[in-house]
């Protein structure tokens, strides 16, 4: 039965959490990971439910948080776009109301990012931002996992964003603040992420045009889709601008000779990356998108009472 307590922990963004819990956050996952693949049964979370909630679809999403809730012995429910329509309808905060009095969590996957902060606002148990155009916490934090199994600390470290100043790059700018790294954004002009944001984050961020100069001694260079989800029309457009944005192997060369390729995925080869790059020995994509279960795991148990 979901407790009734009104005070609880949400992950919206990553502003909400602190620079240690962070780093826990990241260990724990390690160390989840490890008793997964070691066959440690763990199972904190019995009796417990996730109701997740889809307005985007999504394949990584839903398949982690629901495997991840089972391992942790817990239950995840599905509810897709056509179970529900947040503010449609009904109010936001009646679904939060009633949803949160039947369930320990809630995890959201939706369009605007004030969605998920009315739910909050009314919900009784905590919500977890699965993604919204604003940020994408679970992806980012999923990313620094893999940083730090390959490469140790990322504080300090140089990272390049090569695109769209997207959902996906606006959560590296708050990462950089949280775990002290310099991030260094190549988009084209009239994609640049938002301004509140550039001036927030503007000690650990800076935005350039050309990406040979963006990448140079970067640790790592993170990408994604030239067009998001509900912008596929804009892609012939999008296509034409983006292009010198492409991130190939003469690209990665140029930067820190231990440098990571990462991309959140679904990737289009050709596109916004080279076949050869996302297939090659710099690429750590797969392991990044395992990384979702194992942290997202690590953010229920933090999150849970248990």
């Amino acid at each position: 039965m979901a407790s009734h307590q009104t005070a609880c922990r949400h992950l919206l963004s990553l502003r909400d959490l602190t620079p240690d819990e962070g780093r826990a956050l990241i260990g724990r996952a390690i160390e989840l990971k490890r008793m997964q693949t070691t066959g440690q049964v763990f199972r904190p979370l019995v009796g417990k439910s996730l109701a997740m909630i889809f307005e985007k679809s999504s394949t990584r999403t839903r398949v982690s948080f629901e495997v991840g809730m089972a391992q942790l012995g817990g239950h995840a429910l599905f509810l897709s776009p056509r179970d529900t329509q947040l503010g449609r309808g009904e109010p936001v905060e009646d679904s939060a109301r009633v949803i949160s009095r039947m369930v320990d969590a809630v995890m959201i996957r939706t369009f605007e990012q004030q969605t998920v902060e009315r739910f909050a606002a009314h919900s009784q148990v905590p919500v977890i931002n699965g993604l919204t155009d604003r940020y994408h916490p679970c992806q980012v934090l999923a990313d620094l996992q893999t940083f730090y199994e390959h490469r140790g600390e990322i504080q300090g470290k140089r990272v390049a964003w090569v695109g769209d100043g997207n959902n996906m790059c606006q959560t590296f700018m708050e990462a950089a603040v949280l775990f002290d790294f310099e991030l260094v954004i190549a988009c084209p002009e009239g994609f640049d992420p938002a301004a509140d944001l550039i001036a927030a984050c503007a000690d650990h961020c800076q935005i350039l045009r050309d990406p040979r100069a963006a990448v140079q001694g970067a640790h790592l260079i993170a990408t994604d889709v030239w067009a998001s989800m509900g912008q596929e029309e804009e892609l012939e457009r999008r296509r034409a601008v983006f292009t010198p944005y492409q991130v190939t192997d003469e690209l990665m060369d140029l930067a820190h000779p231990e440098a990571l390729f990462m991309h959140c995925l679904p990737a289009h080869r050709g596109e916004e990356v080279a076949a050869s790059v996302i297939e090659g020995p710099r690429s750590v994509v797969w392991d990044e998108a395992e990384n979702r279960l194992h942290l997202q795991k690590a953010l229920l148990e933090f999150l849970i009472p248990h």
